[in-house]
This record gives C-alpha cells, structure tokens and sequence, in this order.
C-alpha cells in the first residue's frame, strides 16, 4: 500500500531519534573509562611518594621540641648526685663513754678490711687522746700534722682541733668523755669534715639532740 505524505514525514521522523541516541551513546561510552583509570592512578602514588613524605616532615618537628624536653631532663641528673655527696651519711654505734674508744677502733678496723684507703679516715675524740696522738704529738706538732697532709695513713686527731682538721671520706668519732658541751660543739663541725660518712660511737641520745636526727 503506497505510503502518504504524512506517513513518510513520521517515518522520517521516528528514524531520527534512532540517531540521536546512537551518537549520544558513542559520547557516554567513555564513562567507564575514565571512572576506573582515575581511580587506580593515585593508588599506586599513595604507597610510594606520598607515605614517606610524611615520615620525613614528622621526624624533624618531633626532633625540634623533643630536643628541649631532653635538655632540662640532662642537668636534672647531675642535681641529685652533687646534693648527696654534699650531705654525709650517718651511722651511730650506741657506746659508753668508756668503750666509745675501743668501738671507734673497731669500727675503723672494719672499714680498712672493706677495702676503705687509710688515708681517707678520720678518728675524733672527745676525751682522752689516741695513744697514736700521743706519740706523734712528742716529735712536734709540725711533724703531727704533716702527716694529716702526707695522707698516708689514718689521721687520729683531737675533737677540739677538729676546726684544723681537714676533710676525709670517712670521720669516726669517738665521744669518749669530755664536757657535753664540747662535744655538742665539735660533732657538727666533724659533719663538715666527712665527704661521705660519719661514724659516731656514743651515746645516742646525746648524738641525736646535737645532730637532730634519728640514727
């Protein structure tokens, strides 16, 4: 049957969008194309020179304040060490007068089998002289204290020069008698002459109320 005018116009017509879709499809087929390339472009960027680039800036920023944070840690050491060799330790050994003597003997005969120098000793008493003292004392007193300077051996000394006397690792004191005000007086200032330990050997009571602490 011969088609109208009319007809073929619609014919023409519902052909054309046929086209239109056919070339717009062309254009859209690229969509899938760029989605994943893109994609999967960064990737392999992200392992290599992004992740190291961090670390990099990170380890100078943490470098620059950890550094001051170290510092005031450093002298902080050092503080605690110089405030206890500045402060001696105390050990009392409870005696009587009349034993202090012999205690403090022991006591530095305990010290030298430990492996302490002699010359790093001290003995103080407060009553009767060392028969040491004694001796050395009846060639002179330039020679006695000579020998406090020689360093070579223990040093035995009078409590009431313990002004000349100089400072020793270790000072054992002997309270073997004398007036309680002169000992009162000279254990403070044999405080200060021992670098590392005082030794009192004596009576406790009386050493606690002149040092003021319990040992």
């Amino acid at each position: 049957m011969p088609l109208t005018t009319e007809e073929s116009q619609i014919h023409e017509s519902a052909q054309g969008p046929r086209v239109t879709p056919a070339a717009s499809r062309t254009v859209q087929t690229p969509r899938p194309v760029p989605g994943p390339r893109p994609a999967a472009v960064p990737r392999p960027g992200r392992p290599g020179p992004v992740r190291p680039a961090p670390p990099a800036q990170r380890v100078p920023q943490q470098a620059t304040p950890g550094t001051p944070s170290v510092t005031p840690a450093a002298p902080a050491a050092p503080t605690a060490p110089s405030v206890s060799a500045a402060v001696p330790q105390i050990q009392l050994i409870p005696a009587s007068a009349e034993g202090a003597l012999d205690a403090a003997e022991e006591a530095v005969d305990l010290l030298l089998d430990n492996g302490r120098a002699p010359g790093g000793i001290l003995l103080l008493t407060s009553g009767d002289a060392h028969p040491w003292t004694v001796h050395e004392l009846s060639f002179g007193e330039s020679a006695y204290w000579a020998q406090q300077d020689a360093r070579d051996d223990v040093f035995y000394a009078d409590a009431a020069q313990v002004q000349r006397a100089a400072v020793r690792p270790v000072v054992v004191f002997a309270a073997n008698g004398g007036p309680a005000e002169a000992i009162a007086a000279a254990l403070p200032v044999a405080l200060t002459r021992a670098g590392a330990l005082l030794i009192v050997c004596g009576d406790p009571a009386q050493v606690n109320s002149v040092l003021g602490v319990g040992v």
